[in-house]
């Protein structure tokens, strides 16, 4: 079964507090629904059209689960904690067997 990834790539982060409040509730949320992160911030080359800004990569053992965790109610409230904080492209992929 092909894993499912979160891949997220932050084009602005206006209001740090709220990203702070965000990743205080989504780690746990990730964690419960079964997410890896496999990147988080660090250093980013970007190319063509990219921004190098942060990014996030988080791998599930489904792409059902990467779905159902970012449907999850732990998730959400991470969400709404982030509400207008930053602006990203947020995308769930399935993987390659």
């Amino acid at each position: 079964m092909p894993k499912g990834y979160w891949v997220s790539a932050y084009r602005t982060i206006s209001d740090p507090e709220k990203l702070a409040a965000y990743n205080k509730l989504a780690g746990p949320a990730v964690k419960a629904g079964g997410g890896r992160v496999l990147a988080r911030g660090s250093r980013v080359v970007a190319h063509d059209a990219g921004i190098a800004e942060r990014t996030v990569l988080v791998e599930f053992d489904s792409f059902e689960q990467a779905v159902a965790a970012h449907e999850s109610a732990a998730y959400q409230e991470a969400l709404v904690a982030l509400s207008d904080g930053v602006e990203r492209d947020f995308r769930i992929v399935e993987g390659i067997d």
